[in-house]
């Protein structure tokens, strides 16, 4: 082993010589101190490598972060699951407020309707019988006011308010499952569109123009004004 590192400094030795220096021996001593060098630039080589790999930051071109694509039938899945998750899928956190602020809206109108409807559904039914008793009917008017003579009319009004407040209540429960399906469009269309490009030179620019047209009197050729639309997709 130690002939083999002779040979090595003994080459190396020849390749770099300087002037003044055409020995053909070399010492030990001189063998010892080029060994000790090539192990301190070894050493030396191998811990800028590691520097390298533990600091990647210190590195003069540092990897950039690809750019997150979602998955179209991951974020499909996941709103059909949970409302919002697949906007917290494709990071569009600002949807998050309009998707639960119209179920909540829908939540407050399907509540408030079912609560009127069954009101004015019990006041109906008092109404339409004889019972005394059962005056259900007179919570839903002003205090003290009497419908004596007027019961007729009084039952088509609480019939009429009956059926608004159930169209309504049934409005709502179309409008909850409406923004359901809303958010789960919406996270597939985004999450479909992320690797949509849109040129930043599409644009659309409006002005005068003139006309040809023929005359309604003889065969002759006119010009009028109009307006130009000039749409640019480069």
């Amino acid at each position: 082993m130690r002939r083999l590192i002779y040979i090595l400094v003994l080459l190396i030795s020849l390749t770099q010589e300087v002037d003044g220096f055409n020995h053909t021996t070399v010492s030990d001593d001189s063998i010892d101190i080029a060994i000790a060098k090539g192990v301190d630039s070894l050493v030396a080589t191998k811990t800028d490598s590691a520097a390298v790999t533990l600091f990647p930051s210190k590195q003069k071109h540092s990897r950039r972060k690809d750019k997150f694509v979602p998955n179209p039938k991951r974020a499909l899945w996941l709103s059909l699951v949970l409302p919002g998750a697949g906007q917290i899928y494709n990071r569009k956190y600002w949807k998050l407020p309009i998707i639960y602020g119209g179920f909540l809206g829908c939540t407050y109108a399907l509540t408030w309707n079912q609560q009127m409807y069954n009101d004015y559904s019990q006041a109906y039914l008092d109404i339409m019988d004889d019972d005394p008793n059962t005056a259900s009917y007179k919570n839903m008017l002003p205090m003290g006011y009497d419908i004596t003579g007027r019961e007729e009319q009084f039952k088509k009004i609480f019939k009429h308010k009956r059926d608004y407040y159930r169209k309504y209540r049934d409005m709502s429960i179309f409008a909850f499952f409406g923004v359901y399906l809303i958010s789960v469009v919406d996270a597939y269309v985004d999450a479909q569109l992320s690797t949509f490009d849109i040129s930043k030179d599409l644009s659309v620019s409006f002005e005068p123009a003139s006309i040809n047209q023929e005359n309604a009197i003889g065969s002759g050729t006119g010009k009028a004004l109009g307006v130009k639309c000039n749409l640019n997709l480069k």
